[in-house]
């Protein structure tokens, strides 16, 4: 695999983080703006209005699980690890992100979202145990 194939999808999911921070920016600007709220309100981070919280809990997601995709490709390229299985369950895993992070900030259905993460958290799972097997048993 070259490494422009098993980076792609890395460049993605950072693609969708930077898009979500500027979400974040536009809707909190906003909301100051019109005067929904204040600075003085927010001095401590807390007190959003819920538009905005929704956009930011979303985007602060994205440094929770992504870490361990990141970890494991940043792990798997050097050690020349990455293969057309790892790419693909790259792929997936960066489509679950994407849909996860859709159905956040459009209709926030918690059911929705939750079967969006927990499938992303299964094809990480099966990436590092995949990962993981071809280090210690050099399939």
């Amino acid at each position: 695999m070259t490494v422009q194939m098993v980076l792609l999808p890395v460049f993605v999911q950072v693609g969708l983080v930077f898009a979500l921070l500027f979400m974040v920016a536009g809707v909190r600007t906003t909301s100051l703006r019109s005067r929904e709220i204040t600075f003085k309100d927010i001095a401590l981070g807390q007190n959003w209005p819920a538009r905005s919280m929704q956009v930011g809990n979303c985007f602060n997601n994205q440094f929770q699980l992504p870490v361990l995709f990141y970890a494991l490709i940043a792990l798997a390229l050097p050690l020349r690890q990455t293969d057309l299985i790892i790419v693909v369950l790259s792929w997936v895993f960066v489509v679950t992100r994407l849909i996860h992070a859709g159905i956040f900030i459009t209709s926030n259905n918690v059911q929705q979202r939750s079967l969006a993460w927990f499938a992303g958290v299964l094809v990480l799972l099966a990436m590092w145990v995949y990962f993981a097997l071809r280090l210690l048993l050099v399939i």
